[in-house]
């Protein structure tokens, strides 16, 4: 381990992905890291919580390009595969369309496009002119993301202008898609992928057909434990790197001099000095909850809320005394509405019975989650966030995870399900505020809208105060675990290179 700058102290704010990204790489080039987790484990949106019996992720359920996360755990001189067991999937997934139609996705391409042709025999010849296309532009989209905007002049970046012709600007993804599929089915099996950001395909900018391109490029898989290992194995990496982290340990402010962070606050009202500061804190509630509104210019409270944020979800975990084996590991049930769905999640409406929903079925793939012959269900379900929702989820909550139970019951083939609930969490917009800090509930954190990413979302290196960094998914490149990653990365270097 380099020990090059064993002075300069760096605290990291949040155990979730990112910074414990950040962590391991930083203490690796010799800079003394703090990591200051509030729970009593790390993870963050990445963690899981256990019952006697079960063990539930309690976010991301896949995990795709594994290679960034290699990449990382290189770079420290260690091997991923050292740490964690990965299955790949086949199907990648199941997604059910009202209709009664199936769609089993693959990455193998004849597999993809026989399931395309058993529902639209014509579109399934356009499956190899969609991966084509998309092959040269994740090559040059990659680069792009794996570099830091924060200069207006960064988007003349060389890398960035070779790609312009290709981000599909200022079409939508749904508009995208519609270049190489008719069917409107079709184009929601290649267009869905815009719920991992949180957004419609309808408003979601065209560059991210390449989430779906992903899929079939590189495959989805599961960890053997759950998608949580990943954080578990990250721990295990910082700390063999020398970065010290703490649990139970709750930053309530960083403090700042003359537009300078220049240390922390804690929640027991000690107070410890540090270099360089890096945020993994959720980026709306960290704003609002770590620094005085009057110190902020640019993130003001009045500014936060008028930005875009990505939709909210409602969570169901269920540990059961029985196994549906039918279900794939992954499953998509499309609305009956699917375009009024998303104008609702979108604009605030009421709840209604109109709802996608998705349903994780680990127990199917991974016999560590339950007992024998019992299995756990995860089932997540977009709604609105709480800056434009008007749902009391107070007084709703029990009578949407009814309707959910309900669903799973006739639309998902879970017959006699609510016999065989051995355990329930239900998680509401509002627990995602209050219990996990993801400010306004909304789980994938500020929208991807074209004023919302590059130089326009908030910077890696923080502009508001100096010696402050952001990772995470409300900076760049974004939300999704792999770009999250590459955000820790992307802080890490930056901050290597401003010591060099």
């Amino acid at each position: 381990m380099n020990s090059a700058r064993p002075s300069i102290r760096v605290a990291v704010i949040g155990a979730g992905p990112g910074g414990l990204t950040a962590a391991s790489l930083l203490a690796r080039q010799g800079f003394q890291v703090d990591v200051f987790e509030r729970l009593s484990r790390v993870g963050g949106r990445n963690g899981w919580f256990k019952t006697p019996e079960y063990t539930f992720d309690i976010g991301p359920t896949f995990f795709m390009m594994p290679f960034l996360l290699e990449e990382i755990f290189r770079e420290c001189g260690r091997n991923l595969e050292d740490y964690v067991q990965l299955t790949d999937l086949d199907p990648l997934y199941s997604l059910s369309y009202p209709d009664g139609s199936v769609y089993h996705p693959s990455r193998h391409p004849e597999k993809a496009k026989a399931s395309l042709r058993g529902i639209v025999p014509s579109d399934a010849d356009a499956f190899d002119r969609y991966m084509s296309y998309h092959e040269r532009k994740m090559d040059a989209i990659m680069p792009c993301l794996s570099i830091p905007y924060d200069r207006p002049w960064h988007m003349l970046r060389p890398k960035l202008l070779k790609a312009a012709p290709l981000l599909g600007w200022p079409r939508s993804l749904w508009r995208e898609l519609g270049r190489f599929y008719r069917d409107d089915r079709i184009k929601l099996g290649f267009t869905f992928q815009s719920k991992y950001l949180g957004m419609s395909p309808f408003t979601c900018p065209a560059l991210f057909s390449i989430l779906s391109f992903t899929e079939y490029k590189w495959g989805i898989y599961h960890v053997r434990g759950g998608l949580n290992s990943l954080s578990l194995a990250q721990e295990k990496l910082a700390r063999e790197m020398g970065a010290r982290i703490h649990l139970n340990t709750d930053v309530s402010q960083v403090m700042v001099g003359k537009g300078r962070a220049t240390g922390l606050r804690f929640a027991d009202g000690r107070t410890e000095p540090f270099d360089e500061i890096v945020m993994n804190a959720d980026f709306a509630w960290g704003m609002k909850n770590l620094f005085p509104d009057t110190l902020r210019r640019r993130y003001t409270d009045r500014r936060l809320a008028s930005k875009k944020y990505s939709c909210s979800t409602f969570m169901l975990y269920l540990g059961l005394d029985t196994r549906y084996d039918h279900l794939e590991h992954h499953n998509v049930f499309i609305a009956p509405d699917y375009r009024a769905n998303l104008r609702s999640i979108e604009t605030g409406g009421p709840l209604s019975e109109n709802i996608s929903f998705y349903v994780q079925n680990a127990s199917k793939t991974d016999p560590t989650l339950a007992p024998p012959n019992h299995s756990t269900i995860y089932v997540l379900v977009p709604t609105s966030n709480l800056r434009v929702g008007s749902v009391d989820w107070t007084q709703h909550k029990t009578r949407f995870r009814d309707l959910i139970v309900k669903l799973l019951e006739e639309r998902a083939g879970l017959k006699g399900l609510s016999q065989h609930i051995h355990f329930e969490k239900a998680v509401s917009p509002l627990d995602w505020e209050n219990e996990m800090r993801v400010g306004y509930g909304a789980t994938f954190n500020l929208a991807h809208n074209i004023g919302q990413m590059l130089v326009f979302r908030p910077h890696n290196r923080f502009e508001e105060f100096k010696n402050m960094w952001l990772t995470g998914g409300g900076t760049h490149p974004g939300s999704g675990l792999p770009t999250i990653y590459e955000s820790g990365r992307i802080v890490a270097k930056c901050l290597s290179d401003k010591y060099r």
